[in-house]
């Protein structure tokens, strides 16, 4: 965050809130060169100015148009705006396609970064209260995709029974969001947790080094996530490492870490990047130099894996705002290589004066299938069962250039890259929250989408978590 100084070009307008007393205040994304910054007037608190996009793909190419969805059972109604009338509000513009459960405060963990600044000894939610959301969001329009979170959910033992009561009211597609230590230890756990009916594994996974654990989360923990990773392969759970990328820690690291994902596809489906956010619990005060932004990782990317991936591999959402995330869809072929099957074309869409909306309803509904489908485990044939080859079951006699191949590969080795910003209060428009589709169940049954949810001041104080 910084003070205003040059103009800039205007590119749009939007609304944020300011970070010292959440007043709802005017914004702006200006241009400066390949830089797009928000910027915002507090009448009290003075002018802010923060970096929300750094270089290509380039943020005029990525911008794109959508209709909204319309929230047919709206839990609040519109009285102060958005974000404070979250449950959804009918002025939301998007439908839910993950709903995001916190089953435990607790943690195993005190990590330097985290949103839900877990660790606090209050009582589980019980599980009565836990059926009572898993049919709220059967009322609302469900079932969804669900996230079972936290705090860290590996602290309750009735996690297989939080599990299987959600297969069991017709939730298709149960994944967890965990740092894997007790599952690496506990290999019974995690059996019990796939025959309950868990789908796949959310696994905080912030590189490929011991001293970025050390940083991040206190201790040598990468040999425990490998070791999480080889028991979900034995068992067919579906496997998403998920880095949180800090400037200076381990931004240098994400191409290793794609490598080490591609040597344990197709237990592991995909790395979903997550730039660092400022809310909940962090160590200070964000400068500029402490953020990296959506085109930094992909451009990283690229430089990273000396181009074998590259920059135009990656689109924007078709679910959420464009600005929240990216993905890219690949295919791990028998001589290594990666066939990329997404594409983005930025120069033409730069120049392009308009592009035809898209209906946000059609991109939930995709976002739903595609994570469904594609973060879950793949079913191999025993010869190729995972855990009995570590190189992604690749045979001598197979050709690369054959179409029957390349079709096989497309069933067994899909691979996905993804990212994801989520945003804080020095850098949250409001724009994007209205369009967002991760949303998480508050105790008292609500709907609130997740950056909303987990916003904190520049005191740590917070609108909803907690309240």
């Amino acid at each position: 965050m910084k003070k205003m100084t040059d103009a800039g070009h205007v590119l749009s307008v939007t609304e944020s809130l300011c970070p010292y007393c959440l007043s709802k205040i005017p914004a702006r994304r200006v241009a400066r060169g390949d830089e797009v910054f928000l910027e915002k007037d507090c009448p009290e608190h003075g002018s802010f100015s923060v970096p929300v996009w750094r270089g290509r793909p380039l943020f005029q190419s990525w911008v794109r148009p959508k209709i909204p969805a319309d929230i047919k059972v709206p839990l609040t109604r519109v009285e102060r705006g958005c974000p404070f009338d979250c449950g959804l509000c009918p002025d939301h513009r998007q439908h839910t396609c993950t709903a995001v459960l916190e089953v435990t405060g607790r943690c195993n963990l005190r990590c330097s970064f985290c949103f839900a600044d877990s660790g606090e000894v209050t009582p589980d939610p019980d599980l009565e209260t836990v059926r009572g959301w898993y049919q709220r969001l059967l009322d609302v329009g469900g079932p969804y995709n669900i996230q079972l979170s936290g705090g860290e959910p590996t602290m309750r033992d009735d996690l297989p029974e939080l599990v299987s009561m959600g297969r069991d009211m017709g939730f298709g597609f149960i994944q967890l969001n965990t740092n894997g230590l007790r599952l690496s230890r506990e290999p019974q756990f995690l059996e019990d947790l796939k025959q309950a009916g868990l789908a796949s594994l959310f696994l905080q996974f912030d590189g490929t080094q011991e001293e970025i654990y050390r940083k991040l989360r206190g201790g040598d923990f990468l040999a425990a996530k490998l070791e999480t990773i080889r028991l979900c392969g034995e068992l067919g759970i579906g496997v998403i490492l998920v880095p949180t990328v800090v400037p200076g820690v381990n931004d240098h690291n994400l191409g290793s870490i794609i490598d080490l994902a591609l040597e344990w596809l197709p237990v592991v489906r995909g790395v979903h990047f997550q730039p660092v956010s400022y809310f909940g619990r962090y160590p200070q005060p964000p400068s500029d130099r402490m953020r990296i932004t959506l085109p930094e990782v992909i451009s990283n990317i690229e430089h990273q894996t000396a181009g074998r991936i590259k920059i135009e591999n990656f689109r924007p959402p078709g679910c959420e705002n464009a600005l929240c995330s990216f993905h890219g869809n690949f295919i791990l072929m028998p001589d290594g290589g990666l066939m990329a099957t997404s594409r983005h074309d930025p120069a033409r869409q730069a120049s392009s004066c308009c592009c035809t909306p898209e209906l946000a309803v059609d991109g939930s509904r995709k976002a739903r299938k595609f994570v469904a489908n594609h973060w879950s485990a793949i079913q191999l044939l025993p010869s190729r069962q995972a855990g009995s080859c570590k190189c992604g079951g690749v045979e001598q006699n197979e050709q690369p250039d054959s179409m029957d191949l390349f079709l096989e590969r497309a069933k067994t080795h899909t691979f996905c890259i993804s990212g994801m910003a989520f945003q804080d209060v020095w850098n949250i428009d409001l724009e994007r929250v209205k369009d967002c589709c991760i949303h998480t169940v508050s105790p008292d049954g609500k709907l609130i989408p997740f950056c909303a949810y987990n916003l904190t001041d520049n005191q740590g104080r917070s609108i909803y978590r907690g309240r």
